[in-house]
């Protein structure tokens, strides 16, 4: 029903930044949330933020807060996490996910695309 495609990930040095993209596909409904989690080898995934589709509420990872920030543009269907001061422990596999549920938790998201790598050189 909902496809999902993470975009913008590479290779940084600690301090520097990205954006990261999500374009979505599909039926989008107002009720929607979206969310960001991320996935380092050998560690579970690891909620970073959400924002409702409608509202634009956002809620960020203690981890994250002060550094990340979670948007959205509706009129392109597309969900942004900029990344900024960024650190060698963000390097993980990032992925954007979507579902019904103002949630943190990954296994309640119903939709997820393939992820984007992100590295942070030390």
């Amino acid at each position: 029903q909902v496809r999902l495609v993470e975009s913008g990930g590479g290779l940084v040095q600690a301090g520097g930044s990205l954006r990261l993209s999500c374009l979505a596909s599909g039926r989008i409904l107002s009720s929607h949330h979206m969310g960001w989690f991320r996935q380092a080898p050998g560690k579970d995934r690891e909620f970073v933020a959400r924002i409702s589709w409608s509202a634009g509420f956002t809620y960020h990872g203690d981890s994250v807060k002060g550094r990340f920030t979670i948007s959205r543009d509706t009129a392109k269907n597309t969900v942004y996490l900029q990344m900024n001061s960024l650190k060698p422990e963000d390097t993980a596999v990032y992925y954007c996910a979507a579902g019904m549920v103002a949630t943190t938790t990954s296994n309640l998201y119903n939709y997820w695309g393939q992820g984007t790598q992100v590295t942070v050189s030390s």
